[in-house]
């Protein structure tokens, strides 16, 4: 049997591989073309509840109504706040002119009281030792009774007494309350405006307001409802900013850099592309997720990005699965600061 001519087998296994090489080089992502990912608008949910407990009065939304931040959603009873708030306020005033009256110290009024005690003290004093003066003589000549001395004797030390008792009132009188206690009654004052403030942030926080643009998914509890601090009233799903997240191969990486524009579309016909940009690219590299498709293995390493997105008339929801087109990068490649965790 004859053997084929080594002149057609040559040429037949060099356009063999020629072919296998267009081949592969036309299934490898261009390296300054443009780059395809695969991403899904992110879930964004804030579970909405009043900072203190109470009794729903109102319900100002419901399920699906777009919101705005600082709107309104509900409100609680208001009235037990109120109270409080009355109360402390007396309890506040009244401290108040408990400080005021150790400021100023006593009044004048009661200073004078003070000295016309003094005074009649003094005066009983003197009485006092005439008295016993006379008490004395009289013992000496033998006309007198020890007894009467001793009597003279006591009422004297009595009066003595009271009198040094009203001199030092007078003192006391005229110095006026002591700092210490000066500085007691304004830490009392202090605690007092302090839950006053309290209960006024309190009234405020019956009221639940929205904290960003969004809309209604859930309305947990209806009018009549009470409430503890903190338990969920409604679901708000926030639409603003609008984020997508993908991830890019560590072969790619290098492509991508904060602030880069990219195009965004839908798989719904006829919906014109978005515009947007990388607002987040991560530091650390971590397992491709289920949910990405790639051409690469589902075990290589992939960095997650988050794509900030322009989306006026809102036709992006929660979930949605869009391709994101990335073109080429001009200048230099991303540095390690520009690959950092930045938010735009």
């Amino acid at each position: 049997m004859a053997q084929p001519s080594t002149k057609f087998v040559l040429p037949a296994l060099v356009g063999l591989a020629l072919a296998a090489g267009v081949w592969w080089w036309s299934q490898q992502p261009a390296a300054n073309g443009e780059l395809v990912l695969q991403g899904n608008v992110e879930v964004r949910q804030v579970n909405l509840g009043f900072k203190v407990a109470g009794r729903i009065k109102a319900m100002d939304v419901d399920e699906g109504a777009t919101v705005t931040e600082g709107r309104r959603l509900a409100s609680l009873d208001k009235v037990y706040f109120e109270d409080s708030i009355t109360q402390l306020k007396a309890q506040r005033d009244q401290q108040r002119a408990n400080v005021a009256k150790m400021e100023t110290g006593n009044r004048p009024e009661e200073i004078a009281q003070a000295e016309a005690t003094l005074a009649e003290r003094e005066a009983a004093l003197a009485n006092a030792k005439i008295t016993l003066d006379r008490a004395e003589t009289l013992l000496k000549n033998a006309t007198g009774t020890r007894k009467s001395y001793d009597d003279a004797l006591a009422a004297l030390g009595q009066a003595t007494a009271q009198f040094n008792s009203a001199q030092q009132g007078l003192i006391l009188m005229k110095a006026g309350f002591r700092k210490e206690d000066i500085d007691a009654a304004r830490a009392q004052l202090a605690n007092s405006d302090a839950a006053l403030q309290i209960a006024v942030r309190q009234l405020a926080d019956a009221e639940l307001a929205a904290p960003n643009t969004g809309v209604i998914l859930t309305r947990v509890r209806e009018v009549g409802a009470i409430v503890n601090a903190g338990e969920t009233v409604f679901v708000l799903s926030l639409t603003t900013p609008v984020w997508i997240r993908t991830y890019v191969s560590e072969v790619d990486l290098g492509r991508v850099k904060p602030g880069q524009d990219v195009g965004i579309k839908m798989d719904t016909p006829g919906l014109p592309p978005l515009k947007g940009k990388i607002g987040f690219i991560s530091t650390t590299a971590e397992f491709t997720p289920k949910t990405v498709e790639t051409r690469e293995l589902r075990t290589a390493l992939v960095y997650r990005l988050r794509i900030v997105v322009d989306d006026p008339a809102g036709v992006l929801r929660q979930g949605m699965p869009v391709s994101i087109s990335l073109h080429q990068v001009t200048g230099s490649p991303a540095s390690d600061s520009q690959l950092s965790d930045r938010h735009p």
